[in-house]
């Protein structure tokens, strides 16, 4: 399963938690201010922290700022501390690693109670993020709101194959499914890799009917699961076959539904005829066994285990090594399948998008320059570095003849902290507006293993199959206005999508009578046409601000 990092889990846990009205909001603080030096801080920090106070490198960043931060670092119940504080308007200088939403932004910042950043990102207080911005307008697009203010420092890990020295960067996330199929089994049975979706079907039917999992490996007879996949998941879906339809993003996500054309325009893949087809299609699979009975029921551990034990023949999952156990010598991977009609197209996704909730001032803070000179050396690669893992004589073994950093190994932490990798760089951690950029892999860093060779695989074996890479960001920004348009339809129309899909995959259809039904419904009562104005206007926006 993807590794979520802790900068978007934080957001995950926290946003849309935060509600109610702020009782105050003072205005915009006086930007020549720097009368303040001592500024208050409410936290959030990973429950293995060691405590922000006692933080080496924050403490230097201090110093090194003039300034000094009392912190309040909490791990729980932080959403409803927030809004309490929030509503009493007894709130502190600034809020740290919260995962603000988009809504939250927007109203506290209307309100006043958070301050527009626009007139300190500037090369005099911040020359560091001024440069960033200066250098990715897209981040600029990414943490501007609608009504053109900046309520919320920038975060974000660049994690993509410009990290491995590609020219272009696509981001881990490009392509989230990766398909893979038992080798071994073909070899035995005397069969090609398949190349369409006919002849894969082909491969399934056969891996049934002669029963590969108990021939080839003495399992329990009839334990032969030809393809063993969840339903509407990121990524162990079997959306990865939808390519041969002419998509390959899953339909019940709206987000990830949205199909941008070269022209820039938006629409929604589940009204198309080939979606239609590739239900259709589904549906036979179903019927005839070749998909597991259980797909609809699965977990992420009944994937694991059933492919572990040798029982499946073909399965998408982030990786193969997660999921494949000490039969991974006997997988590799399955390509993109055209459809019947020669159809192939793959469309990608952006990944991880640009955080804007992670670091907000409050109207209670004199002096902002002051306490965003501290933040802009976050923005420094070396410095986010140890915020993000750890300081340097702890996490890092030191540099190598190329300058990069290079971390201690999980058996030297052993030995020497007596604790796994991963437990120290929960215990020094700091949340908040880490941005991690592409290049950083490349000249301060290296990227960890399991990412190179993730992002690897992407590269070689599966972008070759994209012809198109326009997609749909996940930075766009929406008004208040366009958020409760949102909040109104899109769980209702995600919610049909959803429940149409399943069914018709289960029982088959949709006959022409169906099809025309269903587009109805999420016309008249689940707002698609909405939906499509409120997602082409925020990118429009985004494209124009960049």
């Amino acid at each position: 399963m993807k590794k979520i990092s802790a900068i978007a889990l934080s957001a995950l846990l926290l946003s849309g938690t935060l509600t109610g009205c702020s009782s105050k909001g003072g205005g915009q603080p006086d930007p020549s201010d720097t009368s303040q030096t001592e500024f208050e801080i409410l936290a959030y920090q990973g429950p293995l922290s060691g405590g922000y106070e006692n933080n080496a490198v924050l403490n230097d960043l201090q110093d090194k700022a003039g300034i000094k931060i009392k912190w309040n670092g909490m791990s729980e119940s932080v959403g409803e501390q927030v809004n309490i504080k929030i509503n009493g308007g007894d709130y502190p200088d600034a809020f740290m690693g919260i995962g603000f939403s988009d809504y939250d932004l927007a109203r506290h910042g209307s309100e006043g109670t958070f301050i527009d950043l626009t007139p300190y990102i500037t090369p005099e207080i911040m020359p560091n993020l001024s440069k960033i911005l200066e250098e990715h307008p897209e981040i600029k697009s990414a943490i501007t709101m609608a009504d053109g203010n900046i309520y919320g420092l920038p975060n974000g890990e660049q994690m993509g194959t410009g990290g491995i020295g590609a020219d272009e960067n696509y981001s881990i996330f490009t392509i989230p499914q990766f398909a893979f199929i038992n080798k071994a089994w073909l070899d035995d049975l005397g069969l090609e890799m398949p190349t369409t979706m006919d002849e894969l079907t082909n491969v399934l039917q056969a891996f049934k009917d002669n029963d590969m999992s108990a021939k080839y490996y003495g399992n329990a007879a009839g334990s032969t699961i030809p393809l063993c996949t969840g339903y509407d998941q990121w990524c162990w879906g079997f959306n990865y076959f939808y390519a041969g339809f002419g998509f390959t993003n899953w339909p019940n996500d709206v987000c990830m539904d949205l199909v941008l054309d070269s022209s820039g325009k938006v629409r929604f893949v589940s009204t198309d005829d080939g979606y239609r087809d590739a239900v259709s299609y589904m549906h036979d699979w179903y019927e005839k066994g070749l998909m597991d009975i259980t797909t609809f029921s699965n977990s992420d551990s009944d994937v694991i285990s059933r492919t572990s034990q040798g029982q499946v023949g073909v399965s998408v999952w982030w990786n193969t090594t997660d999921t494949t156990g000490e039969h991974s010598e006997d997988y590799v991977y399955l390509p993109f399948l055209s459809g019947s009609d020669g159809t192939l197209n793959v469309t990608v996704r952006t990944g991880g998008e640009t955080g804007r909730g992670q670091l907000s001032i409050t109207d209670n803070c004199k002096s902002p320059a002051n306490l965003l000179k501290f933040f802009d050396m976050w923005y420094d690669g070396e410095t986010v570095m140890q915020l993000q893992y750890g300081p340097k004589d702890v996490y890092f073994n030191g540099q190598d003849e190329k300058g990069m950093w290079v971390s201690i190994t999980n058996d030297e932490s052993q030995e020497k902290y007596g604790k796994p990798l991963n437990e120290i760089k929960g215990q020094y951690e700091v949340y908040g507006p880490k941005l991690i950029l592409a290049e950083y892999y490349n000249d301060v860093f290296y990227m960890e293993d399991a990412a190179i060779s993730r992002l690897t695989d992407m590269q070689d074996v599966f972008m070759p199959y994209v012809k198109d890479d326009s997609c749909y960001p996940r930075d766009c920004v929406f008004s208040p206005e366009e958020l409760e348009i949102l909040d109104r339809y899109k769980a209702d129309f995600e919610s049909a999508v959803s429940e149409q899909e399943g069914l018709w995959i289960k029982d088959g259809g949709p006959t022409d009578d169906e099809w025309n039904a269903y587009k109805k419904k999420l016309t008249d009562s689940c707002g698609m046409e909405e939906l499509l104005k409120v997602y082409q206007a925020a990118y429009d926006r985004y494209v124009s601000a960049e």
